[in-house]
């Protein structure tokens, strides 16, 4: 078992440092990223919603014939968690801080995927392997930016959002390779599919929901270039050259996407 965890492992470790540099980048000037919270919540909407429909969607589309059903379990999940918190914290001065709960939970359980995708893809072959972890990496850092942009939208302070924000976005990287390794022979992509179903509708709750709250604050020119620019980062995050590396004999390595249940060791 330890051999078949060091390479995903180290992937997950890696993802997770990327994700730090986002969270250092937006937290050495607190009162800045304070001041400027809802154009970042603004732009990493726009990020966050490009990089789920272009990226993470079409990828559970090609492995699970019912992405459709867990996509609306992931955005009715959502809507349904904050709702719930809502109820939960009625009067308490509390409730602008337990506003962030619902979409730093979806941060969290997709940065927990992005581990477990690690450990299946490398249990298929070390080059697809490697090529699922140069894919999910486009995004480890602006995932840190994004979870650093809600808390701090949500009062938290600048030491604060930098913590939870690393424990929910950096931590469960790592945390996803070691709670899947022991279990990947058992995951189908199928199942795979299913649960990056329910993160990218998760996303997408996030995205266009307690992200997209500064547009009723921020001048609207303001706001459309901050989405101008998340949305664009996004396209050119997805338009990198990454392709499959080739195995010893010349065969091409089988991307994520098209990873099948001949591909997955039973």
């Amino acid at each position: 078992m330890l051999d078949s965890l060091q390479a995903p492992l180290l992937f997950g470790l890696t993802a997770a440092f990327i994700t730090t540099l986002g969270l250092i980048s937006v937290s050495v000037r607190g009162d800045w990223s304070a001041r400027y919270s809802g154009l970042f919540a603004l732009a990493a909407g726009g990020m966050l919603v490009s990089l789920t429909l272009l990226h993470i969607a079409p990828e559970a589309f090609e492995l699970s014939a019912h992405t459709p059903v867990f996509l609306m379990v992931g955005f009715f999940g959502g809507l349904g968690l904050h709702f719930g918190i809502g109820a939960l914290f009625p009067e308490s001065s509390d409730r602008g801080q337990a506003g962030a709960i619902t979409p730093l939970a979806a941060v969290a359980i997709h940065s927990l995927l992005d581990g477990m995708i690690y450990s299946v893809t490398f249990a298929a072959s070390f080059s697809s392997g490697v090529y699922a972890a140069a894919s999910l990496m486009l995004h480890e850092f602006p995932e840190g930016v994004i979870a650093f942009a809600i808390l701090r939208r949500h009062s938290f302070s600048n030491r604060e959002a930098f913590i939870w924000a690393f424990l929910a976005s950096a931590v469960t990287t790592p945390l996803g390779v070691i709670v899947a390794t022991p279990f990947m022979y058992g995951l189908t992509p199928d199942i795979i599919g299913s649960l990056f179903a329910i993160s990218a509708g998760l996303l997408l709750y996030v995205a266009t929901g307690p992200l997209m709250a500064p547009l009723g604050e921020e001048p609207p020119m303001r706001s459309l270039m901050a989405l101008s620019a998340g949305v664009g980062l996004a396209i050119l995050m997805a338009l990198m050259p990454l392709h499959p590396h080739e195995e010893a004999g010349g065969h091409i390595a089988p991307a994520p996407h098209d990873l099948s249940h001949d591909h997955l060791p039973h």
